[in-house]
């Protein structure tokens, strides 16, 4: 299995699996309440939690890829994170992103979305992406649809309606 810890980089953001040491940005961003307003996750609320949380993330080691840290070319400063996620129970891999709001705005999680699109169905070899968001999370879905993704359907998961996006390999533009 290729590990693809090393993620796209863009014009503006390169992309890394996160480690403890990304643990203080990544408690910026998980224990904003802005930032997490539509995951219906809770709150990261120490450094403590945010390093444990970095230490324990599986996905690289399961399945090869995962949410990438962005980081600004210019500075190197964590802003956010984008990748791929796979979702066992629905048989399908996720696009995600996530940004301090400060970054919001600047077309940096469609940058990160995109490439990352493009990776899993250039370098990963995916067949297809889906990209899942709550209704009134309109900012997100304008960021799915400038990345290709189109509307399939809803369903009802823990009982919150989410809207599923979705590409296919073929549907890829450059």
């Amino acid at each position: 299995m290729n590990v693809y810890r090393t993620g796209p980089r863009t014009a503006r953001l390169s992309m890394r699996a996160m480690t403890v040491d990304d643990a203080e940005s990544f408690l910026a961003l998980n224990g904003n309440l802005q930032v997490m307003r539509y995951t219906h996750e809770p709150l990261t609320e120490s450094l403590d939690q945010a390093k444990e949380s970095l230490r324990c993330y599986p996905d690289f080691d399961d399945v090869g890829f995962g949410r990438w840290g962005c980081y600004l070319n210019e500075t190197g400063q964590m802003i956010g994170f984008c990748g791929l996620k796979r979702l066992p129970e629905l048989e399908e891999v996720d696009v995600g992103f996530r940004f301090l709001p400060e970054f919001w705005g600047r077309g940096l999680a469609t940058e990160a979305a995109r490439a990352s699109v493009k990776f899993g169905f250039e370098r990963i070899g995916l067949q297809r992406i889906i990209g899942l968001v709550l209704p009134d999370n309109h900012a997100s879905i304008r960021v799915l649809e400038k990345s290709g993704l189109r509307f399939e359907d809803e369903f009802y998961e823990q009982g919150l309606r989410v809207l599923r996006y979705g590409i296919g390999r073929v549907d890829l533009k450059s």
